[in-house]
């Protein structure tokens, strides 16, 4: 059951999707939807600008705190009046505790300082789900694929990232990448909640030279089977295009949702060597649930 959903409050231009598609997932299951922005530490960042471009001097300094602690109030001020109107625009609920929300979808705002990682990794770890965008401002994908990848590896929570169209409506058709690894297996049950309540579930298995992706995929559809889900195989081989655009190439039209594990490797070896993972989240017209 998911009842706590983290919602990362970036960019205004990349939040609109993010948060119509968590709140779609919070009526469905009257979950509350917790908005975290994070504005940087002015001091910190004054810190380590000065130290980069030598200019250390203490007139230069403050003024450069408080050129950032503007920015950052700023900021903050246009992230909550996104937020408040969104909520007033969708009729959520402010609420604090489960006391306060009834059994309707609510929302409440948090503001933290400091690094945007590791408060949205602090949040996260107490989330049934995240839900984060995978682009933000134009030009800002590096950082993106950070936070992305910060939360897919450091919170051991499920995350839910947002195709350019907002999820309007609980996934009927699921499709899942299926390979016999804990990541994999950790993003099935995972997705228990969107399973149950799905019509149609695929299972895709990309063909390995020396592997049974048949008998991979039916196994977990034995499984599924004993928790009352039918399911049909759909083995696809990779051919020239590479395994992750054949999976996405097989799912896309027969899917409202793709299932995954994600970074099978090293995070380094994934970056390095452009890995199945990155080229799923780069790439994918569907949203994805993803789990490390």
């Amino acid at each position: 059951m998911i009842k706590t959903i983290l919602v990362p409050a970036t960019d205004p231009a990349a939040d609109a999707a993010v948060f119509a598609t968590a709140l779609t997932i919070a009526r469905a299951f009257a979950a509350h939807l917790d908005a975290l922005h994070v504005q940087l530490d002015p001091l910190e960042a004054a810190l380590a600008m000065s130290a980069a471009d030598g200019t250390g001097s203490a007139t230069i300094l403050d003024s450069l705190v408080a050129e950032l602690e503007q920015n950052a109030m700023a900021r903050a001020a246009n992230a909550r009046a996104v937020f408040t109107a969104f909520c007033e625009r969708e009729a959520l609920a402010i609420a604090a505790n489960p006391a306060q929300a009834g059994r309707e979808a609510s929302a409440q705002w948090h503001v933290e300082t400091g690094q945007e990682a590791r408060w949205l990794t602090v949040y996260g770890m107490t989330a049934d789900l995240i839900v984060a965008a995978r682009r933000r401002t134009a030009g800002d994908e590096a950082a993106a694929r950070f936070i992305l990848e910060t939360l897919l590896l450091e919170t051991g929570r499920p995350l839910l990232v947002p195709a350019a169209t907002p999820l309007a409506a609980m996934p009927e058709r699921v499709a899942i990448a299926w390979k016999p690894t804990p990541q994999a297996a950790r993003a099935v049950v995972c997705a228990g909640p969107f399973l149950a309540r799905a019509k149609e579930i695929v299972v895709i298995t990309v063909e390995e030279e020396g592997r049974r992706s048949r008998d991979d995929a039916d196994r977990l559809m034995r499984y599924l089977a004993w928790h009352g889900k039918g399911a049909v195989a759909a083995p696809v081989s990779p051919g020239a295009r590479g395994g992750a655009a054949a999976l996405l190439a097989a799912a896309s039209p027969r899917a409202d949702l793709l299932v995954m594990g994600g970074y099978g490797h090293t995070r380094l070896r994934e970056w390095v060597f452009g890995g199945f993972t990155q080229h799923v989240l780069a790439e994918a017209p569907l949203p994805i649930l993803i789990v490390h």
